[in-house]
């Protein structure tokens, strides 16, 4: 089986690969990475990785790409993922994840025999409309609230539209929020942890830094999502879309307070008003019901190991390269 995976250089794939690896001994594993990006980001050798240098927003590129890997799968873990960034300058976001996901897709419908290709949506696509505090199916309709949602609604339709026009089989994992070792500080768990961490360091002064704390998000371990790709590209129904989460809100505020029992130091928690966004929605978590039943995918990691790593992760790269 040859498999690509975009985005190679990026937080889900470093967890994802080596599990790849580990669980598809025979497999011949391509992993795409920014043509930009610096080597040392770049995933650690193994006899069964091939690294392949892209860019997703040129067409050309992308199409050398697949002709190189041939693929029978395709991961399309790649993305401007930052809802935050995407208030700030949409137009990145714009690019890559709907006209890089377009090349991507034309790509691969072109192959001689199409692979299965599984993207990445988002369960900010859902918006905070007509949910009533339950958990939110996969037949919810699409309110997107930010720039980063509706790129990623148009790339769950544009997944959607190639499946039913061209017969390419695409999967869709509409994530919610995951976290875990190794993820960038511009995301709430990890800024949390990289914060205490440099506190209990001496980097910087006992206080948080944080917004809406009134918020609630579904969070799963990274190590969980990675297990949930493979079991979606070998077991998923081309043409369908997926929610893959916990199932269970956590108030923003249940976080910092988790992270907080796992050091003995005493912090002031400041709301710092650039922290807040426009358009918030309160609570957000979704129904696996239908990924479960197909795939057998069941989250194992609680979140409170998952906050437990995390920290320690900051702890062993506070002040390390661009951390």
């Amino acid at each position: 089986m040859r498999w690509l995976i975009t985005g190679a250089d990026g937080f889900v794939a470093t967890h994802l690969l080596p599990y790849l690896l580990e669980q598809e001994t025979d497999a011949l594993i391509f992993g795409m990475v920014w043509r930009d990006a610096p080597q040392d980001s770049w995933p650690q050798p193994h006899p069964n990785l091939q690294i392949l240098a892209g860019e997703l927003t040129d067409s050309r590129s992308i199409a050398q790409v697949i002709d190189q890997a041939q693929p029978e799968i395709i991961l399309h873990l790649a993305a401007a993922s930052s809802v935050a960034t995407s208030w700030l300058d949409p137009e990145p976001a714009y690019h890559t994840n709907i006209l890089g996901q377009l090349h991507l897709l034309e790509a691969a419908r072109s192959m001689k025999k199409m692979p299965t290709v599984v993207i990445a949506s988002s369960a900010e696509i859902y918006g905070r409309d007509g949910h009533d505090g339950k958990p939110i199916s996969e037949e919810a309709p699409l309110r997107p609230l930010s720039p980063y949602a509706v790129t990623k609604a148009v790339q769950d339709l544009q997944a959607g539209q190639y499946h039913a026009a061209h017969g390419l089989p695409t999967v869709r994992l509409r994530l919610f929020n995951h976290t875990g070792p190794g993820r960038p500080p511009q995301f709430v768990a990890s800024s949390f942890a990289k914060q205490l961490a440099e506190i209990e360091r001496g980097l910087r002064e006992p206080v948080i830094h944080a917004g809406n704390l009134d918020v609630a998000r579904d969070f799963t371990d990274v190590r969980d999502i990675a297990k949930a790709w493979r079991l979606a590209a070998l077991r998923g129904r081309p043409g369908e879309a997926y929610n893959v989460c916990s199932g269970r809100p956590t108030p923003i505020r249940r976080l910092l307070d988790l992270l907080l029992e796992k050091t003995s130091i005493e912090v002031e928690v400041r709301t710092d008003a650039g922290l807040l966004r426009t358009g918030e929605i309160e609570s957000l978590y979704g129904d696996r019901t239908l990924f479960s039943r197909t795939t057998g995918w069941q989250p194992e990691i609680s979140l409170e190991q998952t906050l437990a790593d995390l920290l320690q992760w900051w702890r062993e790269n506070v002040g390390i390269g661009s951390c």
